[in-house]
């Protein structure tokens, strides 16, 4: 397994170099702690608007052509990508290809012009990127989930935004928020994959060497609140119920996490989980259907979701709190303990063998919490859990006053649905 090596700079940059010496392929990746979770109301959306513009042109590569033509010219695959917490960039390439990746992801990150005629054509891009997630009932139901979970604070709203403050968005508000927060001390490089260990580390410095050395903004402690079971229906035609049903839970640096993940996939990690085997299998109502945890720095959950027969609506919510109440009230068994705790060993072994892989290990650690278990130690971790403790998770978490439940379809009937929405 590959090991790493962490370098923090007097500027308070932080890089990370994953060599693994029988990888074609290198990935370089930069992550920034600027995410939704950082924005106001007033410019919720800005965070994935400004990874938007990265792409659309620097000071040595002018239009988004000159960018994607280079990227393209050396096989890369390359993408960005925003979430509450965070903003990355990255490409990955063949390794004799190092070099050009590092120039081109530093590029992109350091040195965007943000031509505001761009700007204006960019808004029209990211609108029609929320109307492609409204009409696609499956994604849409989680942010309406988000909502109900988290209310009208950055942790409740759409990553996107809305329509209105993507509108909105001016280059001083765009230039402003990038220095506020892409800055030394919240960001982190990493290179994974079959990487020179002797001139990489400077390499990196060499290309990373403009990175603003500003005051990082910070933000807001996601507040929580709840009494009851709290239920939120989206109303749209659609051919199957979407519904999202989860509990709050708590943060990624809580040692029960790994009890929580543990729970997530017993309850609903894929083929053989008991969501699966009872709402696809026996009861024939649904195509898609899991569970799992979602864990952030300051808050978590965990959640059930599928797409379900209109019909069958009522039998699948009653189905899903059964489940749930089994595991609070009885452990569950050594063989199925064991059977997934294999499972998610073995995946996170056979995801680590890529270089895109291995930077998104290291670096969504690093940037959330500042510190990386390595996947020696996590697998130790996951084998230590034992069916008590799940129990104890399960009872902690499956209560009635942390409970939330939405769904969009072609329901209108709140009071029914209500009703059993209790363990």
């Amino acid at each position: 397994m590959s090991t790493f090596n962490k370098t923090v700079l007097d500027n308070g940059l932080r890089i990370i170099t994953v060599p693994k010496t029988d990888s074609l392929a290198t990935t370089v990746l930069v992550m920034v702690e600027a995410g939704s979770d950082y924005e106001t109301k007033e410019i919720n959306g800005i965070s994935h608007f400004l990874e938007h513009m990265c792409f659309k042109g620097t000071e040595k590569r002018p239009k988004s052509i000159d960018i994607t033509n280079e990227l393209n010219n050396i096989g890369s695959q390359y993408n960005a990508f925003t979430w509450h917490e965070y903003t990355g960039y990255y490409a990955k390439a063949q390794n004799i290809h190092t070099d050009k990746l590092l120039d081109l992801v530093s590029d992109i990150y350091l040195n965007p012009v943000f031509d505001v005629n761009e700007m204006e054509k960019e808004k029209g891009v990211v609108i029609e990127e929320i109307n492609m997630y409204e009409d696609r009932p499956d994604r849409k139901v989680h942010d309406l989930f988000s909502a109900l979970l988290y209310g009208d604070q950055p942790a409740g709203w759409d990553i996107a935004g809305t329509k209105e403050t993507v509108r909105s968005v001016t280059r001083d508000a765009l230039v402003n928020y990038r220095s506020q927060h892409y800055v030394a001390n919240a960001t982190t490089i990493v290179v994974a994959g079959g990487l020179d260990k002797k001139e990489i580390l400077g390499k990196i410095q060499s290309y990373f060497s403009r990175v603003s050395t500003g005051e990082k903004s910070g933000r807001g402690k996601t507040g929580e609140k709840q009494e009851k079971p709290a239920l939120r229906l989206g109303y749209k035609k659609s051919d199957q119920t979407h519904l999202v049903m989860g509990v709050r839970a708590f943060n990624l640096f809580d040692e029960r996490r790994f009890a929580l993940e543990i729970l997530g996939e017993i309850l609903g990690g894929g083929f053989g989980s008991r969501l699966f085997e009872k709402i696809r299998s026996e009861m024939g109502a649904a195509y898609y259907v899991g569970a799992g945890a979602t864990l952030l720095s300051d808050r978590g959950y965990l959640a059930a979701f599928a797409g379900i027969d209109h019909a069958k609506l009522m039998p699948v919510v009653h189905a899903v709190v059964g489940e749930c109440k089994k595991l609070a009230e009885e452990q569950v068994t050594t063989a199925e303990l064991e059977r997934c705790k294999n499972k998610l060993s073995g995946h996170l072994i056979l995801d680590l063998e890529t270089s895109d892989s291995l930077a998104s290990y290291y670096g969504g650690q690093e940037i959330l919490k500042e510190e990386i278990m390595a996947p020696e130690e996590l697998l130790v971790k996951i084998r230590a859990v034992t069916a008590e403790q799940i129990q104890e998770v399960a009872r902690d978490v499956f209560q009635n006053n942390k409970l939330n439940f939405a769904m969009i379809g072609p329901h209108e009937d709140e009071k029914r649905i209500g009703e059993v929405l209790y363990f």
